[in-house]
């Protein structure tokens, strides 16, 4: 009794301790019950779920991961059920159903052997070895995909999207692969190099699934600066900017005193030189389009517009960086 309480003075108040047999019963059943939450979505004919949250906002997905995400799973298995599925997402972009539901299978089986006294060790040797030897067997009966046949990526496609989005399978299978191949490059020995990086989604709200479209190109989710500027520019010669076009306030505390209407009309001209030098050199270098990382003030957008220069501010930098990239442009 005395050495059990001195093994709980590093607990606080109120903690309790669970070991043994104990332990292990209630991690399985927590395993096995998260795994049941996601098990009747699993394929084809899968059920979607509705998860409402604390503040009453309302979640509908068939999708492992946005499922275990939106449960707000408090106990540590829980949690690495979490984990996995998010990896596994990270990692594949699917399964992640398939990667819960078989945890929580194995959890099971390995609570029977549990019962006929089989020590935890022995189990995680068991499967680990099961693991191996299912790797084998997969990689053994797996071909090589050849980004030349569609035909092959298509069907891959389309059985990650299966389930997800029933009635869009079709087209956003022959998206994803249009995108993919759009990004596809062999290097110089000839192998296939495909960089999910160069593949962008922009989300907007208004119109259905059907309606997704593939763009060959760079799409920003940005508004012209001034109404006044072109909505078309053919023939685009692009300047990627990451220093704000206007005046820059001094870093420390200034005091500028001025005693007279003179005074303060020279130092209005002064700011309006200044932001129209930097226009003029925009203007000079013949670009007509222009993407800035920070900010355009408004006198600089009057000088912009008359100049017929369509410009975007307040562009991320992993934008400019693809814009930087597409087009050629070099950022300054």
């Amino acid at each position: 009794m005395k050495m059990q309480t001195e093994q709980n003075q590093f607990l606080s108040e109120g903690t309790k301790r669970i070991k043994g047999r104990e332990a292990q019963r209630i991690n399985i059943l927590i395993g096995k019950a998260v795994a049941q939450a996601v098990r009747s979505t699993l394929g084809p004919k899968g059920m979607d779920k509705m998860i409402v949250d604390e503040l009453g906002d309302v979640t509908i997905s068939n999708d492992g991961a946005t499922i275990l995400k939106e449960m707000a799973i408090d106990h540590p298995v829980g949690k690495m059920l979490v984990n996995l599925a998010k990896n596994q997402d990270s990692e594949v972009g699917d399964g992640t159903t398939t990667a819960v539901v078989i945890v929580g299978s194995l959890l099971e089986e390995a609570e029977i052997l549990l019962d006929n006294g089989i020590h935890p060790s022995n189990i995680i040797n068991g499967y680990r070895l099961a693991g191996e030897k299912a790797k084998d067997i997969y990689e053994s009966i797996s071909s090589k995909i050849n980004s030349d046949k569609r035909e092959d990526l298509h069907n891959i496609a389309l059985t990650a999207l299966t389930g997800k989005a029933a009635e869009y399978c079709e087209k956003l299978a022959d998206l994803s692969v249009n995108a993919i191949l759009s990004v596809t490059e062999k290097n110089e020995n000839g192998k296939t190099i495909i960089d999910i990086d160069n593949i962008k989604i922009e989300k907007k709200e208004g119109q259905s699934l059907e309606d997704s479209e593939l763009v060959k190109g760079i799409v920003l989710d940005k508004e012209r600066v001034s109404t006044n500027m072109p909505t078309l520019i053919n023939n685009a010669k692009v300047a990627l900017l990451d220093v704000a076009l206007e005046i820059k306030g001094p870093e420390t505390d200034t005091k500028v005193q001025i005693n007279s209407p003179d005074q303060l009309q020279a130092f209005i001209d002064q700011e309006e030189t200044m932001i129209k030098e930097k226009v003029d050199i925009i203007k000079k270098s013949g670009a007509n389009v222009v993407f800035c990382q920070k900010g355009i003030d408004d006198l600089a957008q009057h000088f912009l517009a008359k100049s017929n220069i369509l410009a975007c501010r307040r562009v991320k930098k992993s934008d400019l960086e693809k814009l930087a990239k597409a087009t050629g442009a070099e950022i300054v």
